[in-house]
């Protein structure tokens, strides 16, 4: 009876220790196809697109974003104001529990504002994701063209 005591204990002890530790954000989002559009020369700003798929059964949220390729990072989403399409900064992308929220032209987005240097094909652009509970995630975008990206949208016509 004592050793079925003791085994009974110890299996609580440790089924109490897995469900304590609860996956984090950064562990949670899968993140594929992030690219950064190619400005046009001189130009101030871009943007940065990305699939943001949340595995977990946890409701989460992006919250911020950060290159070293620009001075300001902040995330927006389009809206329609009287038939005119307006950017707009939010505050935070929900990320709902199983679901896939799509970064995409003329809906959420991460803006790269006051560009340092001109953005060349096919470059890679680390940025560095922070998600509510405040852990982080660095992943690679690679630079495209608005030509190409343009074709691309026109046929992968996702939403979020």
């Amino acid at each position: 009876m004592k050793k079925l005591s003791i085994w009974l204990c110890s299996s609580l002890l440790l089924l109490t220790h897995f469900s304590a530790h609860a996956q984090s954000a950064s562990e949670a989002i899968e993140v594929e196809d992030a690219y950064v559009r190619i400005a046009p020369p001189n130009a101030a700003a871009t943007a940065a697109f990305m699939a943001l798929e949340n595995k977990s059964n946890e409701d989460h949220a992006l919250v911020s974003a950060k290159t070293n390729i620009n001075r300001t990072t902040e995330l927006h989403t389009h809206t329609n104001d009287n038939g005119v399409m307006r950017m707009r900064q939010v505050s935070q992308i929900d990320l709902p529990a199983g679901q896939e929220v799509n970064l995409q032209p003329g809906g959420y987005h991460i803006m790269l504002i006051g560009l340092n240097t001109a953005i060349q094909e096919d470059q890679p652009i680390e940025i560095g994701l922070t998600f509510e509970d405040g852990s982080t995630k660095t992943i690679t975008a690679k630079s495209r063209s608005m030509m190409k990206m343009g074709a691309m949208d026109h046929n992968h016509n996702h939403g979020h």
